[in-house]
């Protein structure tokens, strides 16, 4: 029996037939690759790929949807977001649009709404989007700053629980490392990040006590046999030069733990020297570092009246070069520091290809939000197709690169454990409750 790109069959064995895939996120397969995609047929049992083979070559027994080339990716991952900032900008806007601005607006929100409840119903909101665009393994950072870290620890926590079986979730406590100078603060936030089995991170900024709370970041993260994922050089700012002493931090401490940085803009601002030792600190000491190109060119180089000179990103071709594992990710959605977004992996990649010029060749650009995203975060069981994997997949009517990236692909259709999910997206007239109409 033959099936419609629209209507995988919801059967026990079945073939997705004539597919094209990234070869970049396909183990144990081997084809002829044109700009880096091969044809396959796909053998789904159980909820599991069996098995990859050659396009046309799968035994006849099998229920066979036929994608006629249609691109097969995996679920995506998406590893540096805000969850408990997302959707608040019908409440808290930012109008002129800064990177200032934005920390004032989301400042106030904060303090003056953020219970339980609201942090608990736009976390939802924005999972159920991920979810039906599909996405899988998600990293957020959480505002911690007291006695913010309990309340939203402790929804994520639940989230986390309800979620299990739909999306993987990690998080970061995000805080101003100036408030670590409040030592009774800063040994509750690493309990509560230790005990919710998560990551220590902080917003890294230069002065006189970097290099002090650095080490005693990193002392308190290798007693308590945690990962550490920071904020980095987000700003224009040539002299800021974080990243650098991050690196150094990790090999003056000898921190054996997992290091990742986001943002790391001022990189590309900085003369060719400087940032070319940074890069090779950076690779060095094995710092992965994960670009958000949407809302860096939204907030960098942002004045009244005058048209940005720059795209706001990171060396992020450099960085990949010299050996430093890269991704890219959503950032920030619906909130003062970005205006738009909805968790969309897709459109992030799309215009990371476009901002960051990951083309020509598209060879391997599908790493950015599959395989590389996923090792980042220690999970290497994630964001590839290979057999004895779930079939956690993406279906697009797109064939090659330039239809891919030429629409939205909002038709997609999203398989989890084999089986079509809905993929309806939650109404914003649901978040009038807790962010206003």
């Amino acid at each position: 029996m033959t099936y419609s790109f629209m209507s995988p069959p919801n059967a026990g064995r079945f073939v997705l037939s004539n597919a094209t895939l990234p070869a970049v996120a396909v183990e144990g397969f081997n084809a002829p690759a044109n700009e880096g995609l091969v044809r396959a047929d796909i053998i789904i049992e159980n909820g599991l790929v069996s098995a990859i083979l050659p396009a046309g070559s799968a035994p006849q027994e099998f229920a066979k949807s036929d994608l006629r080339q249609g691109m097969v990716w995996p679920c995506f991952a998406d590893v540096h977001t805000l969850l408990d900032k997302g959707h608040i900008w019908g409440r808290s806007s930012n109008p002129d649009g800064t990177f200032m601005g934005a920390l004032q607006a989301v400042g106030a929100d904060r303090e003056a709404y953020w219970s339980a409840d609201d942090v608990r119903k736009r976390m939802e909101f924005s999972l159920r989007s991920a979810y039906a665009h599909g996405t899988s393994l998600i990293r957020t950072h959480l505002d911690s700053a007291s006695p913010q870290h309990r309340i939203s620890f402790d929804v994520f926590s639940e989230m986390r629980e309800s979620w299990k079986d739909k999306i993987t979730l990690q998080a970061v406590a995000l805080f101003p490392m100036d408030d670590m100078v409040d030592e009774a603060y800063f040994a509750d936030l690493v309990a509560v990040v230790r005990n919710s089995g998560s990551l220590i991170g902080g917003v890294t900024k230069m002065g006189p006590n970097l290099a002090w709370q650095l080490d005693t970041l990193l002392h308190a993260a290798a007693l308590n046999g945690l990962d550490v994922d920071l904020h980095v050089d987000e700003t224009d700012d040539p002299g800021a030069e974080t990243l650098k002493a991050i690196a150094e931090a990790v090999l003056r401490n000898r921190f054996t733990g997992k290091v990742t940085a986001g943002h790391c803009c001022s990189l590309a601002r900085q003369d060719d020297g400087i940032a070319e030792r940074t890069v090779e600190l950076v690779a060095k000491a094995g710092i992965s570092i994960v670009s958000l190109p949407m809302c860096n060119a939204y907030l960098q180089d942002r004045h009244p009246n005058r048209t940005p000179r720059w795209r706001g990103v990171t060396l992020f071709k450099e960085l990949a070069a010299a050996g430093v594992a890269t991704a890219v990710a959503s950032d920030n959605t619906r909130d003062p520091f970005y205006a738009y977004g909805d968790l969309d992996a897709v459109e992030v990649f799309r215009e990371a290809v476009r901002i960051l010029h990951l083309d020509h060749p598209l060879d391997t650009a599908a790493r950015v939000v599959t395989t590389s995203p996923a090792d980042i975060v220690g999970h290497s069981d994630m964001g590839r197709i290979g057999a004895g994997r779930p079939a956690d997949l993406v279906l697009f009517s797109a064939r090659r690169w330039s239809e891919f990236l030429s629409r939205p692909q909002s038709n997609r259709v999203v398989l989890r454990r084999g089986k079509v999910i809905d993929r309806s997206l939650p109404d914003y007239r649901e978040l009038d409750s807790v962010v206003g109409a």
